[in-house]
């Protein structure tokens, strides 16, 4: 019997091959709208102590403004161990849940919406769809945003003055309670434009260089594409949007008699009384999760996106054009 079978199996495998080869060949359908915000997720898992670093180092200021990357390493694992560097994750996975999941959905629903007949894209349609995601992204993931750099921060100051949330939500209903619903909202301006201007530089730049790369005759789709293609994306947009990276968090960080009045006032005075390179705080560590966190949230996306596309291909038994 087993001989039978085995002898069958090839001409099974045969024929499965000419039947998947009459299949009708149709467009890839567009993937479900949460797979930006579940790969941003899983990347955040192995970035959100980059994040904690990164957010203490921008906070700094006066004496410890000096301190360096390795100073807060320490001063984080002394003080809370381990776990120290994982301060916030709760807040840090509701913000991917929020930010990144409308941003990507917005960015992939206006592609749709602005591509040409033959479907190309030009790079003024797709940065615009960039920015615009950008900014719906933005205003769904300031509130998770502000507990979050509250969180991160928490450890780094006096006893007296940490706000000890228990979690991503116990710190909305303690913001919403403390300052009413407009604090939930702070630093609403400089989030909105950093989160513009990281969208379109870095989910635009990435469609770009893939392009680019698979113009070339060393790229093919694939995972090296991916990986190539994604760390040029975050080197552009951490870039690009360290400056209100480092206002955003300022502004969320201060409290009632916050210094800071707008966007371009804040930019303004932590340049006059700190330096321009002020701007710029936290470059490093921003960059050493950026790359990683771009790297790891576009791979894990586009392994979603391979697995639906052949599960649907399978299902509705179809050849993709």
């Amino acid at each position: 019997m087993s001989e039978s079978t085995a002898a069958q199996s090839p001409v099974s495998l045969v024929i499965h091959a000419d039947d998947k080869a009459n299949w009708p060949l149709v467009k890839k359908p567009h993937p479900p709208f949460y797979f930006g915000g579940f790969a941003a997720c899983a990347a955040n898992f192995f970035t959100h102590p980059l994040d904690l670093l990164k957010v203490r180092l921008q906070t700094m200021k006066g004496a410890t403004a000096s301190h360096g990357l390795s100073h807060v390493v320490k001063s984080v694992y002394r003080g809370q161990g381990l776990l120290g560097f994982y301060d916030g994750i709760s807040a840090a996975v509701l913000r991917q849940m929020t930010y990144s999941m409308a941003r990507f959905a917005t960015y992939e629903a206006l592609k749709k919406q602005l591509s040409k007949d033959d479907g190309s894209l030009p790079f003024y349609r797709m940065a615009f769809a960039g920015v615009v995601a950008g900014a719906v992204g933005g205003i769904c993931g300031t509130p998770a945003d502000i507990v979050l750099v509250r969180l991160q921060n928490d450890g780094s100051l006096p006893v007296e003055q940490r706000r000890n949330y228990k979690n991503a939500f116990d710190g909305l209903f303690r913001i919403t309670r403390e300052d009413g619903p407009r604090g939930l909202f702070k630093g609403a301006v400089p989030n909105v434009s950093r989160a513009m201007l990281m969208t379109g530089a870095q989910l635009v730049s990435y469609d770009g260089f893939k392009q680019l790369l698979l113009s070339s005759p060393y790229f093919e789709e694939g995972m090296p594409l991916h990986f190539s293609a994604s760390f040029l994306a975050g080197f552009v947009a951490t870039t690009i949007t360290s400056p209100f990276d480092v206002v955003k968090t300022r502004v969320m960080n201060a409290g009632p008699t916050s210094p800071y009045k707008n966007l371009f006032q804040a930019m303004v005075l932590i340049a006059r009384e700190e330096g321009p390179l002020a701007l710029y705080k936290g470059w490093t560590p921003a960059f050493v999760r950026m790359a990683p966190q771009t790297i790891l949230t576009f791979i894990f996306l586009e392994q979603f996106r391979n697995l639906y596309w052949d599960r649907h291909a399978l299902k509705n038994k179809v050849r993709y054009e």
